[in-house]
């Protein structure tokens, strides 16, 4: 509880009146008896307002708040926050609300001030923008009440209990750059390809026929029948593409307002959902975090929502990339050929990598996917006029040669690698899918 802006504007009236009193008095000035005790009734008078107002303010009853919160927020996108109040007041009133935003989303338009109508609930909103995923909670708002004679403000704690998600940036799946996918993807004509693979899956059995190969034939279900029997087979009609994300200390550079981490989960998920339209399972592993996650391919759009699910609180580590056990990781669990991505970013030293990214060509199409950070870019491009600068021209250039010399290193064992910014990340990766796809290189 605190004083209002009422009450200390009539108590440093009545202290005013007071010192100019007691001044004159020091002075010699006759100062009438009566006008010395009229001062002192006032404020004696403001006093026992003050008390009383406190304890009708004490005794009135907190207004009711609901929350009505987003079930999930997109990261970086503004989202509204809708609150209802309602209360038991016999009079109007303005209160003045301020909801406690967990860390991790920032707010505009807080505290709020809220007019109270006799009868009636009144709804006001602000607006949250996540700079983080994950989950988040609301546990309490802040209500700061008048006094009956408005002497007085008192702050009420009111537990309203809400939770949230913030994903990743879905909301450009869902908007105008998903719309531009589709327009892209009926341009190139891939939706109308049916025979999307080279190889070929087992279909049914039955009776030899004329024409059939040899190879078709089914010798045990033949021994068992008695007559020839043969394997029918179809032409494969989707791929299974796999994520294997590092969320190790290496994808924690950070750009802009995004680190390199969610960059790649974005366009890994615009990715998925251009896949999944393709008829294409789509599954996801990770590595060099605290809890390993796998999400097994599975086509259909609910597969999108799964992905989600499985990435909205994933954070990147200080943990270094340990890729040949993410290659046996994934080699154990992943039987069927596949397209793996391998999204990290590519240093000089990465001496296991050519190792772990050969065995999984053995058995997978591998394309690997580095985010180089724009501070080289910007490095390179820069006018060198000091020994500083010079200094890191030139080890930015030795760098960037260590890595292209790792890149021909991969592309010479048959691996596609992309050395690519994070904000074009997303665009360069849907590229390189469909192109393949429309090849029916995939």
């Amino acid at each position: 509880m605190k004083p209002s802006r009422l009450l200390l504007i009539w108590l440093a009236l009545l202290l005013l009146i007071s010192l100019v009193l007691g001044t004159l008095q020091a002075l010699g000035a006759e100062i009438p008896p009566s006008l010395i005790s009229i001062n002192w009734g006032l404020l004696l008078a403001l006093l026992a307002l003050a008390l009383l107002d406190a304890l009708r303010l004490k005794r009135r009853p907190s207004p009711r708040v609901k929350r009505q919160l987003p079930g999930s927020l997109a990261l970086g996108r503004w989202g509204e926050v809708q609150l209802q109040v309602e209360h038991d007041f016999a009079a109007s009133m303005h209160l003045q609300l301020f909801d406690h935003v967990p860390d991790g989303l920032s707010f505009e338009n807080l505290p709020l001030n809220v007019e109270l109508q006799v009868g009636q609930s009144s709804r006001i909103s602000y607006r949250v923008r996540p700079l983080k995923r994950g989950h988040f909670c609301f546990e309490r708002c802040e209500v700061n009440l008048p006094s009956p004679l408005g002497l007085w403000s008192g702050k009420r704690l009111l537990s309203v209990i809400d939770q949230t998600r913030v994903y990743p940036d879905f909301a450009r799946l869902y908007g105008g750059e998903l719309l531009a996918v589709d327009n892209w993807l009926s341009q190139l004509g891939v939706r109308q390809r049916q025979r999307r693979g080279l190889g070929v899956e087992f279909h049914q059995l039955r009776e030899f026929r004329e024409g059939d190969s040899l190879r078709q034939i089914d010798w045990k279900a033949t021994a068992r029948q008695r007559t020839p029997i043969a394997r029918e087979y179809e032409d494969e009609r989707d791929q299974q593409i796999i994520f294997m994300l590092d969320c190790g200390r290496r994808m924690r550079s950070q750009d802009d307002e995004l680190s390199h981490f969610d960059h790649a989960l974005n366009a890994c998920l615009l990715l998925g959902y251009v896949a999944l339209r393709q008829g294409d399972a789509v599954g996801l592993s990770t590595f060099a975090d605290d809890k390993p996650r796998h999400v097994v391919p599975v086509k259909g759009s609910g597969q999108l929502n799964v992905l989600l699910n499985a990435v909205y609180d994933l954070e990147s580590t200080q943990r270094p990339a340990d890729y040949h056990a993410a290659a046996n990781q994934l080699l154990a669990r992943q039987q069927r050929r596949a397209l793996v991505v391998l999204v990290t970013n590519l240093r000089d030293d990465d001496d296991q990598l050519p190792g772990a990214v050969k065995r999984l060509s053995a058995q997978h199409r591998v394309l690997v996917a580095s985010l180089r950070e724009e501070a080289l870019d910007t490095l390179r491009q820069t006018p060198v006029q000091t020994l500083p600068e010079a200094l890191a021209y030139c080890g930015t250039v030795t760098y960037l040669n260590e890595r292209t010399e790792l890149h021909e290193q991969l592309n010479a064992h048959g691996v596609t690698v992309m050395d690519v910014r994070p904000a074009e990340f997303g665009a360069a990766l849907v590229t390189r899918y469909l192109d393949w796809k429309k090849s029916a290189t995939l």
